[in-house]
């Protein structure tokens, strides 16, 4: 295997899926933040403000999802090829696009940040799913169209009950393993 550095970095990426509202973005926030104390300076590629970039009117359909995720996963792929470490923030309902993914990234691993569906109803800070309730949103993943979970995540977060700092460094003793960062004694 490969592996492309930058800046004394060595490039991977790590996926975070999980329902909308299962604490994807809490966890990213946490792990880039680890990984910036660390020398580590990840891109982050967030769903959301991609997809105000790639259309100004997504239709979340099965056809739309699968060029937007498509897309990410070049960008992604891109990314790691130039040295620059990669954390994509988002959903990505479907197995399939998250394997697109793995499949042009070497240095890969997937988390799974797994929370109750109704955790996440109940926390729905952007009011996916009350406008999935009150019909304004028709293709809302873990209501209207399947979310695939990963059949063997690299790294499981329990979303309801694990604390995102003690979740970002079960990932980066994950990535340490895999031998994708250097990391040693005590700062993991």
């Amino acid at each position: 295997m490969v592996t492309v550095e930058h800046k004394d970095q060595t490039a991977f990426a790590v996926w975070i899926t999980g329902l909308p509202a299962s604490g994807k973005s809490t966890v990213t926030r946490a792990l880039v933040r680890q990984l910036n104390e660390r020398g580590i300076h990840p891109a982050v590629l967030e769903s959301d403000t991609l997809r105000k970039i790639f259309s100004t009117q997504p239709s979340y359909d099965e056809q739309d999802r699968e060029y937007f995720y498509g897309a990410i996963a070049f960008i992604g792929r891109v990314l790691t090829e130039h040295g620059i470490p990669v954390i994509f923030d988002a959903t990505a309902n479907l197995r399939s696009y998250r394997d697109r993914a793995r499949l042009q990234i070497p240095n890969f691993i997937e988390v799974f940040v797994d929370s109750p569906l109704q955790t996440c109803i109940e926390r729905d800070p952007k009011h996916i799913y009350k406008d999935a309730a009150q019909g304004r949103a028709a293709h809302v993943p873990g209501l209207q169209v399947p979310y695939e979970p990963p059949i063997q995540p690299d790294v499981v977060i329990f979303g309801d009950r694990e604390d995102p700092e003690d979740a970002a460094k079960h990932v980066i003793t994950t990535l340490n393993q895999r031998h994708f960062v250097a990391i040693r004694g005590n700062n993991l």
